[in-house]
């Protein structure tokens, strides 16, 4: 074992307060919206970025390093275990109205974080194991169809008026948030049913992989209907729910306003490190498994997060993923904040 694989562990301080909130009563159940949304953006207002890369010979190593996978095996079995957690509290029907909602917005925390986000690494994996856990993450967000519409869809489009999980400049984000939850959706069915016919099947044939999500989805709400209980079956829907606008207000900060030309033949550029907002603090690199490199992501989409390098032309946030998700939310803000760095993006790349 690397290690420095260890510092990878950080995310699981979250789910460790959400066990503890998930079964807890009282202000405690609040632990783990304080951690993420208030102490860590404090933290990183004052941290230093860092920059630095790992050394050829240190990548290498890393790069094929089985405990960096083992980490996100962890968090399918602990979003499992918290989902359980979180079901059956709600099933006792032990908490008062202030209590539940804070535990429905600690679920979904862990939907979108690593529901989706540690679904995203592993979707990007060539095996089908690994696949299959990034499908098994996505299900305890509702969100199976991110699997299909991120890797053949937004990987392609990113940075272009064609992408609906990219945002346009002057876009808030709730305008965003109907866009890309919407447009993204449809997207996927559009990519699957043409899958569908490259591979000359019925377009609603059994083997379509967008019909088979929505109906295990379905099945999936109705057993915990059935074992826990409607009401904990609702709370559920919501909190998956909050998980997705998790992921979009990650989507909405990603890629604000940023720009890829149109060659003279109609065809854009290559997505380049200018193509998507950066931060280099570490606190939130490592709870999101290194998401906020995300040039190098997107230049290069199988390089494993534990080595995605810092790129210089890479536009930088002046804080951490999770403060700019809060500036996100405050529209004037965030314009005032971010318009200003992207206009003189623009300028630079005439």
């Amino acid at each position: 074992m690397n290690v420095k694989s260890l510092k990878y562990t950080a995310p699981f301080t979250i789910f460790i307060l959400s066990f503890i909130a998930l079964t807890g009563k009282g202000w405690i159940v609040f632990a783990p919206l304080v951690y993420v949304w208030v102490l860590i953006p404090l933290i990183e207002l004052f941290q230093k970025p860092d920059d630095s890369n790992l050394e050829a010979t240190e990548e290498e190593i890393a790069k094929h390093d089985r405990t960096y996978d083992l980490w996100l095996y962890m968090t399918v079995v602990l979003q499992y275990t918290a989902l359980y957690l979180f079901l059956v509290s709600v099933q006792s029907g032990n908490n008062n109205w202030w209590e539940l909602t804070g535990k429905t917005f600690v679920m979904g925390l862990l939907c979108g974080t690593y529901g989706i986000n540690a679904a995203h690494e592993l979707g990007h994996r060539s095996n089908r194991y690994e696949q299959f856990l990034a499908k098994s993450l996505l299900l305890t967000s509702l969100y199976m169809h991110f699997f299909i519409e991120h890797n053949k869809g937004h990987h392609k489009r990113v940075s272009t008026p064609e992408d609906p999980a990219s945002a346009r400049y002057g876009e808030s984000v709730y305008a965003f948030y109907i866009r890309s939850m919407v447009l993204s959706y449809f997207s996927a069915w559009q990519i699957s049913f043409r899958d569908m016919k490259k591979k000359g099947f019925r377009t609603l044939s059994w083997r379509n992989e967008m019909l088979q999500f929505q109906l295990l989805q379905i099945c999936f709400v109705i057993l915990i209907g059935m074992i826990f209980g409607w009401k904990a079956g609702l709370f559920f829907i919501i909190a998956a729910f909050l998980g997705a606008l998790l992921l979009e207000t990650v989507n909405y900060i990603e890629h604000y306003g940023l720009e890829r030309k149109k060659k003279e033949n109609g065809v854009y550029e290559k997505p380049l490190p200018v193509h998507s907002w950066n931060s280099n603090h570490v606190l939130g690199r490592l709870m999101l498994f290194e998401l906020s490199r995300h040039s190098d992501h997107h230049y290069i989409a199988s390089r494993k997060y534990q080595v995605l390098r810092h790129h210089d032309g890479a536009p930088q946030m002046p804080t951490g993923y999770p403060g700019m998700m809060i500036l996100s939310l405050i529209t004037p803000a965030w314009y005032a904040v971010m318009n200003p760095r992207v206009k003189k993006i623009r300028e630079y790349s005439l």
